[in-house]
């Protein structure tokens, strides 16, 4: 049955070819039907804006679970040569099952390999399609293999890691590619508008769609890590998966890679949350919570991830590569300082509370005298060790390290980011290592990382929807800025030549300084 719909495909697919004004979207929807009659239940869809932001020309799916692509371009088009340009490399390092062909030969790729090759016919004289022996029925077996195929489960951190930049690199370009095709005040320029106004006056869209996929990438990582076993994951689940522990990533998850994710690059994102739902996250957060003197290996997953995904990035934002010995020997440091000249007997670990006025005088609270920030916390690894020494100093005392962590800790502990990848990492970090110490977080605690400009003084507001939940962010920094006394900074900000982050407010501060 299935070799007759291929010899009836071949004959639908000669008899345009031969009118000789054919191009390569006139035989689409031949194979469309062809695939659809074939495999019924799959969908082969072809989107034509989807195409314009960097997709294949076709994404077979099952129910909306992705299970391939298929790139198509015009008869006689040397395949050999379409293999060697950039969009075929992006397509072969990212999308697990891929097929590329000129309507006549069909060449297969598992996880960027080559496994096999089938042809109908070759080109000849007159716009003739000569069949080859065979080729029916290795194209029967070609396109079963590709339908049925499971590609292997990812395992191993590096292997996700890399896995996961080849996607995000899609991501980024479709991004691009979408925003620049919208007009002014569709919804990408509007999320653009509202990290200009809250965080970073001078973002250009490249540097927005980097943050985007980035930000796509890690909040459906932090799902999936958070997802009970057992469940298949999913895109449209991920923004309740994302831990209540971040609630700004939680709230703009939902609005950004939701149901309402923008249909131009819905396939790349569905496709990440496939490749996430099939990876063994056991075997890959085994080390990823674990107290050792090893390089930590969350920061490890997102410098491999970011040497992938874009390595003139990875040397530009090197805040995120303090040495652990320095961040260690710092952490124990500022430890014995406090005991030392600040009579805390306890060190960072002091439970100390006084009365503190707001910076407006309106109102008095109850606040712990020992407030600990880090400015530029990139992704949490100062904060990782002062936890991890504070930890050290309960090894006796196991049983009061709960309460202790919910009274005293998470409410003086701080870390502000600019950038949304690091911020993210952060949070998933810190959340595993507090997980792993066996505490559980209840249904109104968050990390006290904030996305923020430390050297912004706030935001008034807006009438941009998506800009709400920056705000609220941005406000509860400012808080902290402004009401709550600091009394350690500690960290390692990112600094090359002059800052480009000269804001009104942090220029005043140090006009006297200057």
């Amino acid at each position: 049955m299935s070799e007759a719909m291929l010899r009836n495909y071949l004959r639908k697919i000669e008899k345009v070819y031969q009118t000789g004004n054919a191009t390569e979207h006139t035989y689409r929807s031949t194979l469309k039907e062809l695939l659809e009659t074939l495999f019924p239940g799959i969908s082969a869809t072809n989107e034509p804006k989807r195409i314009k932001c960097g997709a294949p020309d076709f994404i077979i799916t099952n129910k909306q679970t992705p299970l391939g692509y298929i790139e198509t371009k015009d008869i006689g088009i040397s395949l050999d040569q379409i293999e060697r340009t950039d969009q075929m490399k992006r397509y072969l390092g990212s999308l697990a099952n891929l097929i590329l062909t000129d309507y006549v030969e069909f060449r297969w790729y598992v996880s960027g390999q080559h496994r096999m090759n089938a042809r109908l016919a070759k080109v000849g004289a007159n716009h003739r399609l000569l069949p080859e022996n065979g080729g029916v029925e290795k194209l029967a077996d070609l396109l079963k293999g590709f339908m049925l195929t499971q590609t292997p489960t990812v395992s191993s951190p590096k292997e996700l890691a890399t896995r996961m930049a080849a996607l995000a690199q899609l991501i980024r370009n479709a991004i691009r590619l979408a925003f620049e095709s919208e007009e002014g005040g569709g919804s990408l320029h509007i999320q653009m508008e509202g990290f200009r106004q809250v965080l970073l006056p001078d973002l250009t869209y490249e540097q927005f769609a980097d943050m985007y996929a980035q930000t796509i990438c890690y909040g459906l990582f932090a799902a999936r890590c958070n997802e009970k076993p057992g469940i298949t994951f999913t895109r449209e689940h991920a923004a309740y998966d994302i831990p209540k522990t971040n609630p700004f990533l939680r709230k703009m998850f939902g609005y950004i890679a939701g149901p309402d994710l923008d249909e131009r690059i819905v396939w790349a994102v569905d496709d990440l949350a496939e490749l996430l739902n099939r990876s063994d996250m056991a075997a890959i957060l085994q080390d990823f919570g674990k107290r050792t003197r090893q390089e930590d290996p969350v920061v490890h997953f997102y410098e491999t991830f970011l040497a992938q995904y874009d390595p003139k990035l990875r040397e530009l934002r090197g805040v995120y590569y303090t040495p652990e010995p320095v961040v260690s020997y710092i952490v124990r440091s500022v430890d014995q300082l406090l005991k030392r000249d600040f009579d805390l007997v306890d060190g960072l670990a002091d439970t100390t509370t006084l009365k503190a006025t707001s910076s407006d005088g309106n109102y008095s609270l109850a606040t712990h005298k020992l407030q600990i920030l880090d400015p530029a916390t990139g992704t949490g690894t100062f904060l990782y060790y002062i936890i991890n020494h504070i930890y050290e100093s309960f090894k006796d005392n196991r049983g009061m390290w709960s309460s202790y962590v919910s009274q005293h800790l998470l409410p003086r502990l701080f870390g502000f980011e600019l950038l949304m990848a690091p911020y993210a990492v952060a949070h998933l970090k810190l959340g595993l290592q507090l997980a792993e110490t066996g505490y559980d977080f209840k249904d109104n605690e968050r990390l006290g990382v904030y996305l923020t400009n430390t050297l912004e003084e706030g935001f008034e507001g807006s009438k941009l929807p998506f800009v709400e939940w920056l705000v609220e962010e941005a406000t509860a920094a400012g808080n902290i800025k402004h009401d709550f006394p600091v009394m350690v900074v500690l960290g390692n900000p990112p600094y090359s030549g002059h800052s480009a982050n000269k804001g009104q407010w942090i220029t005043k501060l140090i006009e006297a300084w200057s």
